[in-house]
């Protein structure tokens, strides 16, 4: 097993932000926890990338507990965090935001190689590869956080809301991305969204967290079909 969240707690003073929560992701997986704004999904990520202390539970990771690992030594491991509204370096260009982010790989061919494949996989960072990231769009900025995250060739990637504030359009191209990257490339994904059609749609199976508890798993498809996610998520 890739990772395992092992009855996560999480605790901001008074507040309890997620209560006993235990989920795995394998190898290759595409994994979605859907709930809505407040459900404790970016805990749950800031938690495993150890920006959030846990106040119990443990985490997993290729067989060995990482609950007491700082973040810079999760990353070394290969865990990559794509955070919520992108958060890029804004008076840096769209080059050295991706060179921020590989910044343990010796800056070789193998390197160079790998932009090129990046700005591949999103025209539009080659194009404006010399612009300082503020000056780019809501969706551009997105795709270079993807990219920046990318880059250090993570073993899995955690998601934080990647459609939030984006057009329609914008978000069927970077969960067309996101899928990609898992069908063709063997990328480890767990995605957190509250843009459960989306998300469902291109994983392989799917939490619900409500209020900090996991309250449903399944398939992709069994989630999909399923009528309490179809009322309180899908608007159906």
């Amino acid at each position: 097993m890739l990772l395992e969240v092992r009855s996560l707690e999480v605790s901001y003073g008074d507040i309890h932000a997620l209560h006993g929560v235990s989920f795995e992701v394998s190898q290759g997986e595409l994994v979605s926890i859907i709930g809505a704004n407040g459900a404790g999904k970016s805990s749950l990520l800031n938690a495993i990338m150890g920006i959030t202390p846990l106040a119990g539970g443990s985490i997993w990771y290729q067989g060995k507990d990482i609950s007491a690992l700082p973040s810079h030594e999760r990353a070394r491991l290969g865990i990559r965090m794509v955070p919520e509204r992108a958060r890029v370096f804004p008076i840096l260009t769209v080059y050295e935001n991706l060179l921020a982010g590989g910044y343990r790989r010796p800056k070789n061919k193998a390197f160079e190689e790998k932009l090129e494949w990046l700005y591949s996989l999103f025209p539009v960072l080659a194009e404006r590869r010399t612009q300082l990231a503020a000056t780019l769009s809501g969706g551009e900025q997105q795709m270079l956080a993807i990219a920046r995250a990318l880059i250090a060739e993570p073993s899995i990637l955690l998601v934080d809301e990647v459609s939030m504030g984006l057009m329609p359009a914008l978000v069927d191209k970077v969960f067309e991305v996101l899928q990609q990257l898992n069908r063709d490339h063997g990328l480890t994904i767990l995605l957190v969204e509250q843009n459960a059609s989306a998300s469902l749609r291109i994983s392989t199976r799917g939490y619900v967290l409500e209020t900090g508890t996991l309250v449903l798993t399944g398939t992709a498809a069994a989630l999909l079909a399923d009528e309490r996610v179809r009322s309180a998520y899908l608007g159906i």
